[in-house]
């Protein structure tokens, strides 16, 4: 793995294996100088939507209890990880494969066996996979993956799931979130705290 890991403690006594958060920032300078297109790992961070999706599923255990779960684009997957316990299965998927590597790292260290990590490209959607909840977190910051998206959600809700998003209110996913409309069925604000700033996060519950 690129990057170092190290074991962080979440509310409610979880502990994961993380991508150290002072080690990613100077290992990425150095793999830009010698490749200048070196992605940035996204994937590496404990996002603030990440944050508030971990917060309301912990306190809705309704939308996931003895649910099929689904997470798409999870990064770290803390979201998934914290309600591990509580689902019949989870599967948790990101694109990068070393996000995959590090979750079936924390999925062995949990000693999760309901639970696997997969490779997942939203736009090649395996159409065997299915889950009765489907978790995003903070996937809608690129406006060129909207339609995309869109077009996933919309066949996840036709199978039957619930989908669950957390996002910023960003100014660019307004139209984004102007097509979900009419599958929302509750729709709240988590406020997250970080060492850095406090900021509302909106969650969406989507279902048909």
């Amino acid at each position: 793995m690129l990057y170092p890991i190290t074991l962080v403690e979440f509310p409610g006594g979880l502990q994961l294996h993380v991508p150290d958060p002072d080690q990613v920032k100077p290992i990425y300078d150095q793999l830009i100088a010698s490749n200048p297109d070196t992605v940035f790992p996204f994937w590496a961070r404990i996002w603030p939507s990440s944050l508030a999706l971990t917060s309301f599923l912990q306190k809705e255990t309704q939308w996931i209890r003895s649910k099929h779960v689904l997470e798409i684009g999870a990064g770290i997957g803390l979201p998934s990880f914290s309600i591990s316990r509580e689902a019949s299965t989870l599967v948790i998927s990101d694109y990068s494969t070393e996000a995959v590597a590090l979750m079936e790292k924390n999925i062995e260290y949990l000693v999760l066996q309901h639970a696997k990590a997969i490779y997942l490209d939203w736009n090649h959607f395996p159409s065997d996979l299915t889950a009765d909840t489907v978790l995003f977190s903070d996937i809608n910051y690129d406006p060129e993956q909207f339609e995309a998206l869109l077009t996933l959600i919309k066949q996840l809700l036709n199978k039957g799931a619930t989908v669950i998003i957390a996002t910023p209110e960003r100014i660019s996913a307004v139209a984004f979130a102007v097509k979900l409309e009419p599958y929302v069925s509750l729709s709240l604000l988590e406020t997250v705290e970080t060492a850095h700033q406090t900021m509302d996060i909106r969650i969406f519950v989507l279902s048909v």
